[in-house]
């Protein structure tokens, strides 16, 4: 089943969001942002910022706010600081599922927390 566009983020989409939800800035302050608070785990090159800032353009999600030069600095939409909001919750229930998964002891319980498929 294809998965819908923009309804589940990838790490690089979510790390910008997450970062213009704080301030508006540049693609350059957008990429030292995300690679200073993930203390390097995650590194965007300029071709890969730069496709997921032009779809996030193209999806209203963020928009121009200053241009000078070639520096364009974004700010992030109503509708981006929705999709932010949507995919933290969606991954903070992944975290408490994997919490709750963890805390089984199969001595104390009579049913099992993994359906059978």
């Amino acid at each position: 089943m294809p998965r819908k566009s923009m309804k589940i983020l990838t790490d690089s989409m979510f790390y910008i969001l997450m970062v213009l939800s704080v301030k508006d800035l540049c693609g350059q302050e957008i990429a030292g942002a995300i690679a200073s608070l993930t203390e390097g785990r995650i590194e965007m090159g300029p071709a890969t910022l730069y496709t997921l800032l032009s779809k996030f353009l193209k999806e209203g999600m963020i928009e121009e706010v200053h241009v000078q030069g070639r520096k364009r600095t974004y700010h992030l939409s109503e509708y981006g600081r929705k999709a932010y909001l949507d995919e933290k919750e969606r991954l903070m229930q992944c975290l408490r599922d994997a919490e709750r998964i963890l805390q089984y002891d199969d001595r104390e319980k009579e049913t099992d927390p993994v359906p059978a498929v």
